[in-house]
């Protein structure tokens, strides 16, 4: 994600608003300013004791049919079937938007926080960068794995890590389940049809599995077969 990142335009800001300090050291956010003020994008606060707002700016309320005309947009700016886009977030949120997870994913598409950043998302409660961000990393994980939507779905929900380990769907009963869920409701290509193997290389005394669509001449194992 660090290239990807490095790839992609920061998010311009929606609108002003001006930060300060008060006196207790809580962070005030207005869209007045109040002597010397610091100019950020807007974003919304929830009620935390370290943070006091002038106006809660919640932006416009936005129905459902409203956030699936988002989600089709998005995804095909990126070439996405729609209905795919729609699955990953009714998997991850149910279409809420000030959805939080027990390990703080955010949002609609349930983007952790570092991976927000990364994508310049400045508000992950706001459902246009949410889909938009969220959107732009599903279609990174599709070309990671050349376009096999089972391979992206697995590291979108366990991670790239997860799948590289065991270069399919991890043996994670969360993972596979969410796969399936998200498979069972769309008509998605899952991928390219194709084989691949598995085999096993000594480096420096260790086991180190290698995984390829071409067969080897080495002893392998098939891991994924279309």
């Amino acid at each position: 994600m660090a290239a990807f990142a490095a790839a992609s335009a920061a998010v311009p800001a929606r609108a002003d608003v001006y930060a300060w300090k008060d006196k207790d050291g809580r962070l005030v956010v207005s869209d007045r300013p109040s002597g010397p003020g610091v100019q950020h994008a807007t974003y919304s606060v929830r009620g935390i004791e370290t943070i006091r707002t002038t106006r809660l700016d919640v932006g416009p309320r936005l129905d459902r049919a409203d956030l699936h005309a988002m989600a089709d947009r998005h995804a095909e700016t990126h070439a996405i079937n729609p209905a795919l886009v729609r699955a990953v977030i009714q998997a991850e949120s149910a279409w809420n938007t000030r959805a939080v997870s027990p390990k703080g994913a955010l949002g609609l598409m349930q983007l952790m926080p570092e991976t927000a950043t990364e994508l310049g998302v400045v508000d992950p409660f706001d459902p246009a960068q949410n889909i938009r961000a969220g959107v732009r990393y599903l279609k990174w994980l599709l070309d990671r794995y050349d376009g096999n939507a089972e391979l992206a779905l697995a590291a979108y929900n366990a991670g790239p890590g997860a799948v590289d380990k065991y270069g399919k769907v991890p043996p994670y009963r969360e993972t596979q389940a969410y796969v399936r869920k998200i498979v069972s409701v769309t008509e998605v290509q899952l991928g390219p049809k194709k084989v691949i193997y598995k085999i096993v290389e000594l480096v420096d005394g260790r086991e180190v599995p290698r995984y390829s669509d071409a067969r080897p001449a080495a002893a392998y194992e098939i891991v994924t077969k279309r």
